[in-house]
């Protein structure tokens, strides 16, 4: 009996140990989206008053939890019974993701007026904060749900093949990361300029090297916002272009003379601006159709 125990034990820290280096594999796999995740929802939890910012933060961690729990059972189910699905999903989520992008890039060169500003919030009525910040959270939790379908899609297929349990728990574990781990970060981030402004009041107002590191952190923050929204909008490209590329190996082969990462590239602006275009001409026909109504 004692040798049957030890020999249960040792094939659940197998196991584990196999699960552990799977889960790393996908985690591998789904980095381009997780720091796409990342970048747009701290630029999203950003630009609150102080007080604010961990409350629609601890909103979005909660939306994006409840993603995880709606999203995982239904690919569990579509893998087991309907995988070609997936794959259908995965190229939906592309050009939602291809459409963000470039969307972004659109907005850059021909911005159009927005009635508010997050900077006028004390301006403004607790009403109208509340549904700004609403508004900003709902935006938040609708990108992190399509990013979620994308993360889980693609850590599903480094365990394909693998038993049902295996995949279950090495897709939960990224599921995991991707809440919690990017979440953390993104509070960390928003939160840099309340702990320099707390090293500054520490230092005094001496000269010394928490008031340096202090100001430091204040100013950066705005910078690693602005950074981390360059990087979110090409990783969405590049997200989406993978997609398309490995859904189309002869085209990817058809222009091997243009490196792997440019074409993706390439493919998620095309397709994103391209989907833009369309979106805004629907916009045009139906505000022209209210109008004449």
């Amino acid at each position: 009996m004692a040798s049957g125990f030890f020999a249960l034990l040792d094939d659940i820290a197998a196991l584990m140990d196999d699960v552990a280096t799977m889960s790393k594999m996908a985690t591998k796999k789904t980095a381009g989206i997780l720091g796409d995740d990342l970048a747009v929802n701290a630029e999203k939890a950003s630009g609150f008053v102080s007080s604010r910012e961990l409350p629609v933060l601890w909103a979005i961690t909660k939306g994006s939890a409840l993603n995880k729990v709606i999203i995982l059972p239904i690919a569990f189910l579509l893998t087991y019974f309907v995988p070609w699905l997936l794959t259908v999903i995965l190229m939906l989520g592309g050009l939602y993701l291809a459409y963000e992008g470039a969307e972004k890039i659109y907005e850059y060169f021909f911005p159009h007026p927005k009635a508010e500003k997050i900077e006028v919030f004390k301006e403004l009525s607790e009403t109208e904060i509340l549904a700004l910040e609403k508004g900003k959270i709902k935006s938040a939790i609708v990108t992190d749900f399509i990013l979620s379908v994308e993360i889980i899609i693609i850590a599903m297929g480094t365990v394909v093949g693998q038993d049902f349990w295996m995949q279950v728990m090495v897709v939960s574990i990224v599921a995991f990361i991707a809440t919690v781990g990017v979440y953390g970060i993104v509070a960390l981030i928003v939160r840099m300029d309340e702990a320099g402004y707390k090293l500054i009041q520490l230092s005094a107002g001496r000269n010394n090297v928490l008031q340096k590191v202090g100001t430091l952190l204040v100013k950066a923050l705005p910078r690693v916002i602005q950074i981390l929204a360059v990087v979110g909008t090409l990783a969405l490209l590049l997200v989406s272009g993978g997609i398309f590329s490995h859904q189309f190996p002869a085209l990817h082969h058809a222009v091997e003379f243009i490196p792997s990462m440019l074409l993706e590239f390439l493919l998620g602006l095309i397709v994103g601006l391209v989907c833009v275009f369309l979106v805004n001409v629907v916009k045009k026909i139906v505000k022209k159709e209210k109008v004449t109504q």
